[in-house]
């Protein structure tokens, strides 16, 4: 068989069957190739959008965590608020229990306030000590005016008790209104923190909404990452079939080039041989590599 002739066989297929063969490989690895390039980047795209996902719901939980804190702290403060205001009020029912039984004490002592007032009866006990200690009286004079005194002390001594009544009762009502103000304040920070703190919860709540939603799409990021990672893997298993297959069909190509050239040197030693032996009988001179020819047949020594 020539040299030249392409249809050299090797094995089932002919050289210009593999050469086509492994051009057509070449190909369709190529377009693997551009095709599993292209998978390879939308798994990094997608990779990097989970990433980017993950990192936007760490930031939003963060922030959810702190508004969480600053509303239990204000939930804290409402409590000890709440606390505060109580304490005032029942403070208040106590002073007005305390009020209403003074003001029942002194209604039933007012039943008893002297004709004479505090100043009046005062006035005439200090007359009367001073007649008793100034004047020349006898004991029998003097009785009278001893007994009287202390009728007027006894009389006094009704004042004295109506005034510490009044003041106890004043006094309860004005810590009563120095409570009501103070529960009043309590009420009016109470209902301000309690409206932050309820911002607070509803911006915490309206994060986790958004913590939701967005899990979603790192949900929808990371199954189309393993979605085309599958592809890819299964794609370069059939890219690395394919570069097998040109590397085996390669070898034979590679075998059969080689056998091609031996047959080429064979054909051209034969036909060197042949010509040698033709200036031989003629009685021409051989070139070098002609006498080499025929001395490694044996035919020149």
């Amino acid at each position: 068989m020539p040299w030249f002739n392409l249809r050299l066989e090797v094995g089932d297929w002919t050289l210009e069957a593999l050469e086509q063969k492994v051009a057509e490989l070449n190909r369709e690895l190529g377009a693997v190739k551009e095709k599993l390039d292209d998978l390879d980047s939308q798994a990094q795209k997608w990779a990097e959008k989970r990433s980017s996902v993950h990192e936007r719901i760490k930031k939003l939980q963060a922030e959810a965590s702190d508004l969480r804190s600053k509303r239990d702290a204000l939930n804290e403060k409402v409590h000890e608020l709440k606390g505060l205001r109580e304490k005032a009020r029942k403070k208040q029912k106590e002073n007005r229990v305390k009020t209403s039984k003074l003001s029942e004490e002194l209604k039933a002592l007012m039943k008893r306030k002297p004709p004479l007032s505090m100043g009046e009866t005062q006035r005439k006990i200090g007359s009367l000590e001073w007649k008793i200690q100034t004047s020349s009286l006898t004991l029998e004079e003097e009785k009278p005016l001893v007994e009287q005194v202390k009728y007027l002390e006894t009389q006094l001594l009704v004042h004295k008790q109506i005034q510490k009544l009044k003041g106890n009762i004043n006094e309860l009502r004005t810590q009563n209104e120095k409570l009501e103000a103070e529960a009043k304040s309590f009420h009016e920070q109470l209902s301000e923190v309690a409206e932050q703190s309820q911002t607070f919860h509803e911006k915490s709540l309206e994060i986790l909404n958004q913590i939701r939603a967005i899990r979603v799409q790192a949900d929808v990021a990371h199954t189309r990452y393993v979605w085309t990672t599958q592809q890819s893997q299964e794609l370069h298993k059939k890219y690395v079939n394919i570069a097998g297959q040109i590397k085996s069909l390669k070898q034979k190509l590679r075998r059969a080039e080689e056998r091609k050239k031996a047959e080429r040197q064979t054909e051209l030693l034969t036909e060197l041989e042949k010509k040698a032996l033709e200036k031989l009988k003629r009685g021409e001179k051989l070139t070098l590599e002609e006498f080499k020819v025929l001395a490694e047949k044996g035919i020149l020594k």
